[in-house]
């Protein structure tokens, strides 16, 4: 258990030992971001404590000329009462008896009054966090529809939630996780649809998590819930896109909001839902089946067009005479196996290196890469050209994968793939489809078969996987979700 080192210390009717006590913790002058404000009003002496670069100026301005302005005739005998209620106008007041609480507000931005002989404090929610506006998410673009995107702040977008869903069951429950961070969670979902069991556990394993912070955000959070795993495949699904929380809420799921994180959590998650993308939806039904299909070739050649081909190439006679032209015309000096390899591990470097380019330079490293390091490979014979060519076509396929974790889940999958096929021939390639297929079957997220509707099989959801479906004819909730309401009528 992580050590409490303060135990809950109730606030003191004499202000000096409270500001002796809260200078030490916050450590005020040390510091230069904390703010204390020493001022009477009337006859009575107050703290405020505030954080630069939190507090709202402009809110506490005005609360402080309105206190500066009362007079001994306004004031009462129990002056915290008539602050609370009649001369402090702001409307997001909270009363706390402990420093311990009055210090846990503080650091989430909120603005603290302490009051000279009362033992109680007051909080003002006049916090103003520094981020940015809800721009739509890079990874998930459209071409039609929305294009506003979830961000760091946790209340922008528990609020763009909410534009979408104006439903009074609508539930948004917070609690922190972390000792020291004292981060905010909230577990989102709509009371009378969402599965209670589900609410129940993940509300109690996000109780359990005990560890000093989680700076990483909702992908720290992800491994307490889930649990130790070395399973490459992603056991929830993350959006940064309103209108996709929206929906899955609406479906029976439960999201998990984390403060500082733009990705929201869906639960509970299989395999085909990270293969869907919200421009399908956008489309006619028709338009959106067929771009599916095209995500879905994408996806299956980005995982088994390698492995097969190279199966193709180390044994002929398995090419039909039709099919001739796969063959490979002119071997590099390095082996096929090899070739694979290290054109995985290039690919991979250049991802890396876009990433952490300037994106002035982004397009020149492209260029550079695939022109230069390509072309110079192959004419000096270390590469074949159709392992560069059915690379790039892999290549295409991941980076078509709505998913960013499955994409990467699947290139791990190619590589192994790969690696059966061209140490163990056809049957290493057979056996290593099978070993991939039978660890799929046996995951679980959150007690639901990842590979649900295919196993096990529904034929209802399995059709509305595999054809884009009009939204009028889809009135049933996925049952994989184990909604309370399944009609959505």
């Amino acid at each position: 258990m992580v050590e409490i080192t303060e135990k809950r210390r109730p606030i003191s009717e004499h202000i000096e030992e409270n500001k002796t006590f809260l200078n030490d913790k916050l450590g005020v002058g040390t510091s230069f971001d904390i703010g204390v404000h020493d001022f009477y009003v009337g006859g009575t002496r107050l703290l405020l404590y505030y954080i630069n670069g939190f507090a709202e100026s402009n809110i506490l301005t005005e609360i402080m000329q309105d206190l500066n302005s009362l007079r001994d005739r306004h004031l009462r005998e129990d002056l915290y009462e008539y602050l609370v209620h009649k001369y402090i106008p702001f409307f997001q007041l909270t009363e706390v008896k402990t420093t311990d609480e009055f210090l846990d507000k503080l650091l989430a931005g909120q603005v603290g009054l302490i009051i000279d002989q009362s033992s109680k404090a007051i909080i003002m929610d006049a916090k103003n966090y520094p981020g940015r506006t809800p721009a739509e998410p890079d990874t998930e673009r459209i071409v039609r529809g929305a294009h506003d995107g979830f961000t760091e702040n946790l209340v922008t977008n528990t609020a763009l939630t909410r534009r979408r869903i104006r439903d009074d069951r609508l539930r948004f429950e917070i609690l922190q996780v972390g000792e020291r961070t004292k981060t905010d969670v909230s577990i989102c979902y709509i009371k009378g649809v969402a599965n209670h069991d589900l609410v129940d556990e993940l509300r109690s394993r996000l109780k359990e998590i005990d560890i000093d912070g989680i700076p990483m955000a909702e992908k720290t959070i992800e491994e307490f819930i889930i649990g130790k795993t070395f399973n490459p495949f992603p056991m929830v699904r993350y959006t940064e896109r309103p209108d996709v929380a929206a929906v899955h809420l609406l479906e029976g799921h439960v999201l998990i909001y984390v403060d500082t994180s733009p990705s929201v959590m869906i639960t509970p998650a299989t395999y085909f839902h990270h293969v869907q993308h919200a421009e399908e939806f956008r489309q006619t039904p028709v338009v959106g089946a067929y771009l599916r299909w095209v995500r879905f070739f994408g996806i299956f050649a980005s995982v088994f067009l390698l492995p097969i081909w190279l199966t193709l190439v180390m044994h002929p006679s398995l090419i039909p005479e039709s099919l001739s032209f796969l063959g490979i015309r002119k071997e590099g000096t390095v082996p096929l196996l090899a070739q694979f390899l290290l054109a995985e591990l290039g690919l991979d470097l250049m991802r890396m290196a876009a990433i952490h380019t300037p994106a002035p330079l982004s397009i020149a490293l492209g260029l550079l890469a695939a022109i230069l390091v390509g072309e110079v490979a192959i004419n000096v014979g270390l590469f074949a050209a159709e392992t560069i060519l059915y690379l790039a076509i892999a290549a295409v396929g991941m980076f078509a994968t709505p998913s960013y974790e499955l994409s990467l889940a699947n290139r791990l999958v190619r590589i192994f793939l790969l690696l059966m096929a061209g140490i163990f021939s056809v049957p290493g390639l057979m056996i290593g489809l099978l070993l991939v297929v039978v660890m799929l079957a046996g995951t679980r997220s959150l007690n639901t078969p990842y590979l649900w509707p295919f196993i096990p099989f529904n034929y209802a959801a399995f059709k509305d996987v595999m054809i884009r479906m009009a939204v009028p004819f889809k009135n049933k909730r996925p049952s994989i979700v184990r909604s309370q309401n399944t009609s959505r009528q």
